[in-house]
């Protein structure tokens, strides 16, 4: 292979494990004139006074937010950069500490969904360190920001909009909500629409509570993974050796798939593992694959080739990157 080509392959396979980049964003109109109307929206779609005044009328743009959301890391680094920086012997040795800790908890969500605790942890270690880091962002100041910046304008006006049902629900009181740059809150990180369709209340004190309740945190992380048609027979996937002339052949006889966000378009279509192994995949040790007749995907990073069973897409619906959705799942394996 010519250097010309290793280094296309390379390039190729770094941009298949990220997000795709927007187009380069058009001027956001000032800033004083979109607030005013989208308070007019706000009151045409029927919040009160009080919840727009508290909420809504002292809105700023945040330049860090914008800068945040334009410098994303499943966009900037290498898969084994972003990788090693989220699994180190300290987050396997918190997440083994925290699964101990809540080991009652974690019992009866893993019970109640199917989903194994290793992946409730893993995402929670991923998201927020444990709960050691939330964000202090207002929610409505960054969605705000993000809403009036035009790259993704629309999505964050809609999650803003979100935020205000929540307060005006009474699920969560504005001052409490806070979070990230992007306006994810709590433990595991929800967006506002992912609160209102998937948070519960699993300690059954009348409040979904993912800021302060572990087992609300628990179940609702679980409760995600569950809707989003996790199956407790399978695990995530495996890492895999792909030979150069395999890699051949799955390029020329395995499409790419065809639906589901732009990460799920950059893997192959499912395949039994059966045909892996005669198309020449093999497992790390260069040994045969389970003789299983689970559908499998190929997703290639930068430097490594994993086959990714269903259960991994419930992982990329939480955040749509194969380099973070590989971590979570290669920090469960190491959570085990």
């Amino acid at each position: 292979m010519t250097v010309v080509r290793t280094l296309a392959v390379i390039l190729a396979a770094v941009l298949l494990q990220s997000p795709q980049p927007d187009p380069a964003p058009t001027a956001p109109p000032p800033f004083d004139e979109w607030r005013q109307a989208l308070i007019d929206e706000a009151r045409t779609r029927g919040y009160s006074e009080s919840l727009i005044q508290e909420t809504l009328a002292g809105v700023t743009p945040l330049q860090r937010v914008i800068q945040s959301d334009r410098s994303q890391a499943e966009l900037v680094v290498g898969y084994e950069r972003y990788a090693r920086s989220r699994i180190t012997q300290l987050s396997i040795r918190r997440g083994r500490e925290a699964a101990k800790q809540h080991g009652t908890a974690l019992a009866d969500v893993e019970a109640r969904y199917g989903v194994p605790r290793r992946f409730i942890v893993s995402i929670w270690g991923i998201e927020s360190q444990y709960g050691r880091i939330t964000g202090n962002t207002s929610i409505f100041q960054a969605l705000a920001t993000l809403a009036w910046e035009p790259r993704r304008a629309d999505y964050f006006r809609g999650e803003l909009f979100n935020a205000m049902t929540m307060a005006s629900s009474g699920y969560a009181e504005p001052r409490r909500m806070t979070g990230s740059w992007a306006g994810a809150m709590g433990h595991p990180q929800f967006m506002p629409s992912s609160y209102l369709k998937f948070a519960v209340d699993f300690d059954k004190d009348g409040h979904r509570d993912i800021w302060g309740s572990t087992p609300d945190m628990f179940g609702s992380i679980a409760n995600y993974l569950k809707e989003w048609g996790w199956d407790d027979r399978f695990t995530w996937g495996r890492e895999v050796q792909v030979s150069a002339a395999a890699r051949a052949r799955i390029e020329r006889d395995v499409p790419k798939r065809t639906e589901g966000c732009f990460a799920m378009r950059n893997m192959t279509e499912r395949r039994p593992l059966g045909e892996w192994q005669q198309l020449g995949v093999r497992r790390t040790n260069g040994r045969a694959l389970p003789s299983t007749d689970v559908p499998a995907g190929l997703v290639q990073t930068d430097s490594r080739s994993f086959l990714v069973y269903p259960n991994y897409d419930a992982i990329l619906r939480y955040n749509c990157a194969h380099y973070y959705a590989l971590t979570v799942a290669q920090l469960a394996d190491r959570l085990r």
